[in-house]
């Protein structure tokens, strides 16, 4: 089956990461077009090295590139704000797009969970790769028992935040809060990243924490048999990707009850579930400590194959 040229706008971390996964990992897409706005990236250098089109006059200049007509997908590795430009300057041009800022203009998809809901929209959204890391979690404890309310904390390295990153911390809160909800099940979600500054720098940590009613010693064993099967999903894709500790336990009472939707208050009281992750990345780009770049490209170069693979009819490895 002949690869599928892609192009990538973003020269900075997340979009070189995703440019040595394309070249070293996939048997469905190719490297085309790497695209940039600083002709000094170190992005855009590597690109060219590798022999692959570079410009740095953003996603005009990726219109005027000779291979424009062949490109089949668009990663956009930018910011919120730059992603919304370029949907407007793609989408009438008939490109499809995966969004990897939470710009959140298309559908979320996160690939252990709904890989296949959103295979005819134009533009898909990677949500965060906080939300990549828990989200999964949250949906596996919610297919067990509803889940009321889910909470996730996203540690990564300072040093693995780029420049888009920082800039859009706000929109990560929202776009991962929002999809905890809409991809994940819960019935009120809320995130929170932190840059961890220590050194040496640590790889990626991820805390969920859920309400669910209260849980007897079936519907516990149920929830860490489901949590165990979903990490295994994840790890299918993101090899760095594994539990911390063991799923915990604890039942709470009617002071939680101002965390959950007034429609799911629970007179019974709760059980809290906690689940520790870690994200050890795969060290293409940027040192091992950036589990947050390997999980969020990781997605979408899963993501991305899915497209084109249902295109085509075939199934996906």
């Amino acid at each position: 089956m002949p690869k599928k040229k892609v192009a990538i706008i973003g020269s900075g971390n997340i979009g070189t990461d995703l440019m040595f996964k394309i070249i070293r990992l996939s048997d469905v897409l190719e490297m085309g077009v790497m695209v940039g706005i600083d002709p000094e990236s170190d992005g855009l250098a590597r690109a060219a090295r590798l022999g692959y089109e570079t410009t740095h006059e953003g996603v005009d200049g990726l219109i005027r590139s000779p291979q424009f007509d062949e490109i089949a997908i668009v990663f956009d590795a930018t910011s919120a704000g730059a992603h919304r430009r370029n949907h407007d300057a793609l989408i009438p041009l008939g490109k499809q797009l995966v969004d990897l800022t939470p710009a959140a203009i298309g559908p979320y998809v996160v690939p252990a969970v709904n890989l296949d809901a959103h295979l005819d929209a134009a533009d898909i959204n990677m949500v965060t790769c906080g939300g990549q890391a828990t989200i999964p979690i949250v949906a596996a404890i919610n297919d067990v028992t509803p889940v009321h309310y889910g909470e996730i904390v996203a540690s990564i390295a300072s040093k693995s935040a780029g420049p888009g990153t920082r800039a859009n911390i706000d929109e990560f809160t929202e776009t991962t809060s929002a999809a905890i909800e809409d991809v994940g099940g819960a019935a009120r979600g809320k995130a929170i990243i932190i840059l961890n500054p220590a050194e040496p720098p640590m790889v990626m940590r991820d805390t969920v924490q859920v309400l669910t009613s209260r849980l007897d010693d079936g519907a516990r064993a149920a929830v860490t048999e489901a949590v165990a099967t979903r990490v295994a999903t994840v790890a299918d894709y993101v090899p760095g990707y594994r539990l911390k500790q063991a799923v915990q336990f604890v039942d709470q009472d009617d002071e939680f009850d101002g965390l959950v939707p007034a429609d799911r208050v629970q007179p019974g009281g709760y059980t809290q579930v906690s689940v520790f992750l870690e994200v050890e990345g795969a060290a293409m780009y940027l040192p091992s400590y950036a589990g947050n770049l390997d999980i969020m490209t990781s997605a979408a170069l899963r993501a991305a194959e899915r497209k084109v693979l249902a295109e085509q009819k075939e199934p996906i490895a």
